[in-house]
């Protein structure tokens, strides 16, 4: 009597590619801590405002350690970004600010792309930060507020403004 021995066989190609669909986490991208900003040229100034606040021991080097203008990206915040904005089309010029009430913030704005990284600090002699650039391409942008220091914890408002 002959038994039938079943025999696997499994093709590198299936594996790696059940393996990617089960790692994948499209998460990230479009969720938040605090929600999700939609701007189109000529915004009102209520739709380009929202509130947060700080707190986290990620720090932001870890994205990146500078910016594409060579600044350096500093400060601790969660993982996960503070807001999602959505720029619907390309702006030639935006400024983000951020209110915190003199805390000292940092900013790490990552998009439309992962490697665009624009990062803030000090805004002249106030501590709370702000980016002011050009080419803003449209697409999503991750944006993270951060606090120079870990510990810190505040309330602040960002506003985004096109001069």
């Amino acid at each position: 009597m002959k038994y039938f021995r079943p025999r696997l066989q499994f093709r590198s190609g299936l594996i790696l590619g059940v393996l990617s669909a089960i790692t994948a986490s499209p998460v990230m991208a479009d969720t938040s801590n605090f929600g999700k900003l939609s701007l189109a040229p000529g915004f009102a100034p209520a739709q380009a405002t929202v509130e947060g606040y700080t707190g986290g021991s990620y720090s932001l080097s870890a994205i990146s350690n500078r910016d594409r203008d060579r600044n350096a990206c500093i400060g601790f915040a969660d993982p996960k970004p503070d807001h999602v904005m959505v720029l619907e089309k390309d702006f030639s010029q935006l400024n983000i600010r951020v209110n915190s009430g003199g805390k000292d913030t940092t900013l790490l704005i990552q998009g439309p792309d992962d490697e665009s990284i624009r990062c803030g600090d000090d805004t002249g002699k106030r501590k709370d930060a702000s980016i002011q650039g050009s080419d803003w391409k449209a697409g999503t942008y991750k944006i993270w507020v951060g606090t120079f220091n870990s510990k810190d914890k505040g309330n602040y408002t960002l506003t985004v403004q096109q001069p």
